[in-house]
Parts: C-alpha cells; structure tokens; sequence
C-alpha cells in the first residue's frame, strides 16, 4: 500500500490538470506521478524538468537507457519496471536492456554514456576521470554530458519518490538484478 495517497484527475485543482497533461504526454497516469501528484508544485517541477531535457540533444532511447540504468543502480524496482516496458515499447531488445540494466551496450557509445551515468548515480556526480575520460573518448561532449548528469538527476528524483512512497507497481514487474 503506498504509503502517499494517490491523486486523481480532478479538473478543479492544479494537480489534477498536471495529471491531466500526464495522461496527454504519456498515454496513461501512472502510479508514481499520482502519489507526486500530492504536491501540485513538486509534479510541475517535475513535468518541466521533464519536458525540458526531451529537447536536448539525447536521445528518446538513450535517456530511456539512462533512467533505467539509474533505477537499477538505486535499486528501484518501479522504475526498472517501468523503463524496461517503456524502452521494450520503444524498441529496445530484450538483450540490449539486459546490457543497459548492468551499465552496458552493445554500442560502445551507449555503452561510455551508460558507464557514465551508473557512476554519477553511485558517486553522486563524484566520477572517476577514467569512467569520464572514456565517455570524452567515446564522443560525449560537454553538452551531453551536462544533459546525463541532468537525466540521472531527473531519475534520482523519481526513484526516491518511489522509495519514499512505495506506490503499488503498475508495470509488469521486472525484478532488480541483484534480487
């Protein structure tokens, strides 16, 4: 049972037109923005910030490989769920998520980003030079990398939400690694 009530839709108050324009980018509302929804300010800030990095330059897939490689790091069950059914949607393998859930790819670029972004979850943005040198060498340049530091930050956000909460998982439930 979660331990923040779920809000609903209700079009009278400002959460429930942020849940409202949820549905809109996301085809449903699920659980996790719900219990945020507690907060109207703390679901707008999140949408923005959202919103804002889907207008870099990275990828659809590859921040979908971030923030899942950032849950399985903080152990968020979730949001493995969630962004292992949402990156097989967008045409991830089965493998290749496999791979991104260890902070792997069969792309050694994709491979230097995810490596990246697993150490800045752990170290809190404290990397190793190696872990950034190969990420420089890789390709990544500033720009990127500032955008991987924001995506994990952004999904550091939803995953202690999630540990805070513990909304009910409303994803086909994808067991953490190390489970």
């Amino acid at each position: 049972m979660s331990r923040l009530s779920p809000m609903d839709e209700d079009p009278d108050t400002e959460a429930g037109k942020l849940l409202a324009e949820t549905r809109r980018q996301l085809g449903r509302v699920p659980n996790l923005y719900r219990v945020l929804a507690n907060s109207a300010a703390a679901l707008k800030g999140y949408l923005q910030f959202r919103e804002s990095l889907q207008s870099g330059r990275l990828s659809s897939t590859l921040r979908e490989q971030i923030a899942l490689i950032t849950a399985e790091v903080n152990h968020c069950e979730y949001c493995v769920s969630a962004h292992a059914f949402r990156g097989s949607k967008i045409g991830i393998s089965d493998t290749e998520l496999q791979l991104n859930r260890r902070g792997d790819s069969s792309d050694a670029r994709v491979a230097a980003t995810l490596a990246l972004a697993a150490d800045v979850a752990r170290s809190r943005g404290a990397v190793t030079d190696q872990t950034l040198g190969a990420a420089r060498a890789a390709g990544l340049d500033d720009e990127e990398l500032a955008e991987v530091i924001a995506h994990v930050a952004l999904n550091l956000y939803s995953n202690i939400l999630n540990h805070f909460a513990q909304p009910e998982l409303d994803f086909p439930r994808t067991a953490l690694l190390n489970d």
